[in-house]
């Protein structure tokens, strides 16, 4: 079982997750423009420069921590000039390294505000893995999100999409970048898988997830963009589409068909999991 930090000391949470790819080292590399993949083997991080500092998307596990900042200095880039940590939604692994970047970096905490209590209190609140106790270790919140919210810093602007169900405030973002020959609109979608704990004919603390979860994938379906990125890995297909070492290739990322597939794929299985009590 993989275990993680809590901030009083206590032996934190058994995970009923462990996944050796989630810490795996990967080579960090240039999507597109201005924008970096950061992250591990499958626990996607991404880096957005700008003049005035720098975005981190995602953090990945607390133990990957020393590997990211190693990834973003191998790239070029100054750690501590990240200025704003943003996350896809409130799970540990996705999370469980803000309160240590927040410490090196003195950067600010933004999450949609349905997502902000989760942060504060290490995922205790967590319709899922609440019951567990802390998953991570807490942070406090700087700024809370709301949707078609917009990120702004330097020349770069993140717009927020609330897309609920994963968590209740899972959200995906949508920017520009530009290289020396085109833009590419970006989606980093938070892609609506459900946990195999999740029913949705209602959990405690959360009555309306099979409402937001339909509202959720049929908003994604409708979404207009060049490149698509998600939360993890595996979920854009990155291992078939960049290999370490590749040259400077945005044109990979550009894939709507795997996109509407894999939205089709996560319908199908809302569809069926709605028969399930």
């Amino acid at each position: 079982m993989r275990f993680s930090i809590t901030s009083n000391g206590q032996a934190p949470a058994k995970l009923p997750i462990a996944n050796p790819e989630w810490t795996k080292p990967y080579q960090p590399f240039r999507i597109a423009g201005n924008l970096y993949y950061v992250g591990t083997y499958d626990l996607a991080s991404y880096l957005i420069t700008t003049s005035k500092g720098h975005i981190l998307i995602n953090t990945g596990l607390a133990e990957s921590v020393p590997m990211l900042r190693e990834n973003v200095e191998a790239l070029g880039f100054k750690f501590p000039d990240i200025k704003i940590l943003l996350a896809t939604h409130a799970h540990f692994d996705h999370v469980a390294g803000l309160a240590a970047i927040k410490k090196i970096t003195r950067a600010k905490i933004i999450i949609n505000e349905n997502d902000a209590q989760l942060l504060e209190d290490g995922g205790k609140s967590d319709y899922i893995f609440g019951e567990k106790g802390s998953t991570f270790e807490p942070v406090k919140v700087d700024v809370r999100l709301h949707e078609q919210d917009t990120v702004r810093l330097g020349d770069m602007q993140i717009v927020v999409l609330h897309h609920p169900g994963h968590t209740k405030g899972a959200s995906s973002f949508l920017l520009d970048v530009k290289d020396e020959h085109r833009s590419y609109r970006v989606l980093i979608a938070n892609m609506p898988s459900i946990l195999s704990q999740t029913k949705l004919s209602g959990m405690p603390g959360y009555p309306d997830i099979a409402k937001d979860y339909a509202r959720t994938l049929d908003t994604l379906g409708k979404i207009q963009f060049d490149i698509w990125l998600a939360s993890h890995a595996s979920q854009f297909d990155l291992h078939h589409k960049y290999k370490p070492g590749d040259s400077y290739r945005p044109e990979v990322f550009i894939d709507r068909k795997g996109y509407d597939a894999a939205i089709d794929d996560l319908q199908k299985d809302y569809t069926k999991r709605l028969t399930e009590k």
